[in-house]
């Protein structure tokens, strides 16, 4: 037992032996979740012929503010942001595109064949209230189409990210569509909401009061049980009926190329998203057993935001899913994760002075197959249930003859069936039947 000297020291012992509120580490079962479904979404993506972009998790400030925009929550509640040695102001990302219209800006991608395509994955940080499958650092992958504004890009994008949700093996999912129309559109929209909701400015919450004023448009999105009955009470209007003729005909392709697609939806006039930075198309998708936090991710179209960063006019469309959340709907459909590491092999010395001849014959199989070896001496029986616990096929023995030789003798657990080889040789039979396996 540690006994410490004042209260102070005790805290902070207490302090550094544990994650920070709202984070946490990843292993187990959980990480091989989100390894699988890095890997199926690194298939589709690649094969639609989009390649992997890495940005910073951190980024100035202005690139947030300027991409996901000053009225939204993101910017005005949920953003870490600090300042550097320079006094420069820094942000951790809160959300991946942003940072990816920076690079396709910064790195020239304008003169790359359009549209581009872009995937990313990593992890995001935002200061919200810590629950079930929302953290303050999450993780997401997304998907950008840059340089097109075909209503095709749109069922592409929407295609893709159904399809790796799809090919997980979740079947309890439900996209739903809206458009928030484009500039014009939202400019009679939010008129429309201001003179519906300043008679009643007193009956919204204290953020939606603000949102009046700066972004009426955001009220939609908000969370507050005040908002949403007030809104139901005044049985405000949804903005698809304020898009004019080109918004609308470009709702409708879409509409019709999911259904020639195959792709199942809904329509939900409420969509906004948390994102200024969205035109025309928007959408989520919801898992029906998840309950209240129920989106497994979204996206829309973004038409200026390249410009609104200083580039070139290039419109896109693209999506986010969080991973903890897809997590969390494979369990509830009782779907499995990647499974657990084992070895071909587990090696074990029967005395100490040959456990170095252990880790020679280890490392002569590495890197093709998955060969694990002791440290510690161990009696044969003890070995080969050690090499069983840990769910190999073969088990290596090295004794004083096989020391001397540079040999190993090799038992298979299934078969029992037991046998004298050098390193060599039984590198090869390894190798061979690891790759016959793959």
């Amino acid at each position: 037992m540690l006994f410490f000297n004042n209260a102070a020291t005790w805290l902070t012992m207490k302090l550094v032996t544990r994650a920070v509120k709202g984070t946490h580490d990843l292993f187990g079962d959980e990480i091989r979740f989100q390894r699988k479904i890095l890997r199926n979404a690194r298939q589709w993506l690649e094969s639609a012929g989009a390649f992997e972009l890495a940005t910073p998790v951190f980024e100035f400030t202005e690139v947030f503010q300027r991409g996901v925009g000053q009225t939204t929550d993101i910017v005005q509640k949920e953003m870490y942001t600090f300042s550097d040695r320079a006094g420069r102001s820094i942000t951790l990302r809160p959300e991946g595109t942003a940072g990816v219209i920076r690079a396709f800006i910064e790195h020239g991608m304008k003169v790359m064949p359009q549209p581009v395509r872009i995937w990313y994955a990593g992890p995001m940080f935002r200061a919200e209230r810590p629950q079930k499958g929302r953290q303050r650092q999450f993780h997401q992958v997304g998907y950008e189409i840059i340089g097109s504004d075909s209503y095709v890009a749109d069922a592409e994008a929407i295609l893709l990210s159904y399809k790796i949700l799809e090919s997980l093996g979740l079947r309890q999912m439900r996209l739903r569509i809206g458009s928030v129309g484009d500039s014009q559109d939202r400019m009679k929209y939010n008129e429309y909401l201001n003179s519906v909701l300043t008679p009643h400015f007193d009956d919204l919450s204290t953020d939606s009061q603000r949102r009046l004023v700066s972004n009426p448009l955001r009220i939609l999105d908000s969370k507050a049980p005040q908002d949403i009955a007030l809104l139901q009470e005044l049985d405000v209007k949804p903005l698809l009926e304020f898009m004019g003729e080109k918004s609308r005909k470009h709702f409708e392709s879409v509409k019709k190329a999911l259904e020639d697609l195959g792709i199942a939806y809904t329509i939900d006039s409420r969509i906004v998203r948390g994102l200024d930075y969205y035109a025309h198309t928007a959408w989520e998708i919801h898992h029906e057993l998840l309950g209240s936090q129920s989106a497994l991710g979204g996206g829309g179209r973004y038409d200026t935001l390249v410009e609104t960063l200083g580039g070139a006019p290039s419109p896109g469309v693209g999506w986010a899913l969080g991973l903890e959340r897809v997590t969390l709907a494979m369990q509830a459909e009782g779907l499995s994760p990647d499974a657990a590491s084992r070895p071909l092999i587990y090696i074990f010395p029967l005395a100490a002075e040959f456990a170095e001849k252990a880790l020679l014959a280890a490392q002569s199989f590495w890197p093709q197959v998955s060969a694990q070896y002791s440290l510690s001496a161990k009696k044969p029986a003890k070995g080969l249930r050690e090499a069983e616990k840990r769910g190999a096929k073969y088990a290596g023995i090295i004794g004083q003859d096989e020391a001397a030789s540079e040999a190993i003798t090799i038992k298979n657990l299934h078969t029992k069936e037991q046998k004298l080889l050098s390193l060599k040789d039984a590198a090869a039979l390894l190798k061979g039947e690891n790759n016959e396996a793959h």
